[in-house]
This record gives C-alpha cells, sequence and structure tokens, in this order.
C-alpha cells in the first residue's frame, strides 16, 4: 500500500463537501486518492458496502471508514488526524 492508499476518499460530480474535504487534506498535504463514483456505477455500491452509508464524501484512512467531511473535520480539530495516519 503506497502512502497516497493510506487516504481514500470516495467523491461524486458537484458535491461541495467533496471539495471541502479534500481542500482540508490539501492543507494538511496529505496524500490521497480519490474514487469518482455515480450513483450509476459500481464505484456507488462498493463504497456503500465498505462504509455501511450512502452519502459523499466517504473517506477511508489505512482501510477504516471514519466517515464524511464533518467527521474528518472532529477528526482534524482534536488533534487525532495525525495519529491515524501513522
Amino acid at each position: 500500500m503506497g502512502t497516497k492508499d493510506k487516504v481514500v476518499i470516495y467523491t461524486a460530480g458537484y458535491c461541495p463537501y467533496c471539495d471541502a474535504a479534500k481542500d482540508l487534506l490539501d492543507s494538511k498535504e496529505i496524500p490521497y486518492k480519490e474514487i469518482h463514483t455515480s450513483k450509476n456505477d459500481g464505484t456507488w455500491k462498493e463504497m456503500e458496502k465498505l462504509s455501511g452509508n450512502n452519502t459523499v464524501p466517504q473517506i477511508f484512512i489505512n482501510s477504516k471508514a471514519i466517515g464524511g467531511f464533518d467527521d474528518l473535520t472532529l477528526l482534524n480539530n482534536n488533534n487525532e488526524l495525525k495519529n491515524l495516519l501513522k
């Protein structure tokens, strides 16, 4: 698993929360793998199966679902994001 695969974010079309999550990761210089998804393709079903959620973004750190933008922000604000990336 490369460093870019430590963080995976499922995104969809025009999604301000997806953009905000990517902006936060970029601001922290955290590399991530982005998977574009649509409700009409297999990646959406894959995302739902892996996360148990049907909204985007869905963010995974070290293959563990952490949730969406609000969850990522909370981890960052509580200084827990760096620990998850170790």
